[in-house]
C-alpha cells in the first residue's frame, strides 16, 4: 500500500497483519479522492474502521486538516500509529481507540464537525453500515458540518438503502467488487 497523491505522495504504508482488515485498494483511493477533491482542502475527515488509516492519512496527504482515525483492533492501532510516526505526522490527527460508534459518541458529545466521513467496515459485519449510517442519520447529525459528505465502501453486489434518518443517498460508484455510496444530509425545501 502506498500513499496516492499530496504531501506524501508514493510513500509506502504498513497494513495489519492477518485478515481482519481488508485495506481500501489503490485504484479505489483513488477514485474516492477524485470525487473528494474540490471538498478535502482544510476539511475535517473521519476514518471509521481505519484498518491501516490509508485512507485517512491519504486525506492528510491531500490537505485534509484534521483527521480523526477510528479503530478497536490491536493491530490495526499499531499499523496506524506507526503510518503516522514513519511519515512524520505530528499533528492534525487523533486516534480514537474504542472503535466507531465509541469515536462517533465521543465526538458528539465533544461537539466536533466533520465535513467528511469514510466508514469502510468488515464487509461480513453489514449490520455496522446500518448501526453506523443510521446514528450519523439522526443522533450523529450535529457532527455533520453544512454541506458534509458520508461515504460508505462496501460490496458492490449490496446495496445500501437510499436513506438513514436524515441522510440520502446522491451517489454510488461501482469498481470491481466494491462500491462507493455517497450521502448527503437531507435539507428540506422551504
Amino acid at each position: 500500500m502506498r500513499v496516492i497523491a499530496g504531501k506524501f505522495r508514493s510513500r509506502t504504508l504498513n497494513a495489519p497483519k492477518g485478515m481482519k482488515t481488508r485495506p481500501t485498494s489503490d485504484r479505489l483511493r483513488e477514485t474516492l479522492f477524485n470525487v473528494l477533491a474540490p471538498r478535502i482542502e482544510g476539511a475535517r475527515f473521519v476514518d471509521l474502521y481505519a484498518g491501516s488509516g490509508a485512507v485517512g492519512i491519504e486525506a492528510i496527504s491531500r490537505g485534509a486538516e484534521f483527521c480523526w482515525f477510528a479503530e478497536s483492533t490491536p493491530a490495526a492501532l499499531r499499523a496506524i500509529r506507526e503510518n503516522v510516526a514513519d511519515l512524520k505526522i505530528s499533528s492534525g490527527f487523533r486516534v480514537e481507540e474504542g472503535g466507531a460508534k465509541a469515536a462517533l459518541e465521543g465526538l458528539v458529545r465533544r461537539s466536533e464537525k466533520a465535513d467528511l466521513v469514510f466508514l469502510d467496515p468488515p464487509y461480513e459485519a453489514e449490520e455496522e453500515y446500518e448501526r453506523t449510517l443510521a446514528f450519523l442519520g439522526s443522533r450523529g447529525l450535529g457532527l455533520l458540518a453544512e454541506d458534509a459528505r458520508v461515504i460508505a465502501e462496501h460490496r458492490s453486489k449490496v446495496d445500501l438503502a437510499e436513506g438513514y434518518g436524515a441522510l440520502e443517498r446522491v451517489r454510488v460508484l461501482k469498481q470491481g467488487d466494491a462500491a462507493l455510496s455517497f450521502y448527503a444530509v437531507r435539507r428540506e425545501i422551504p
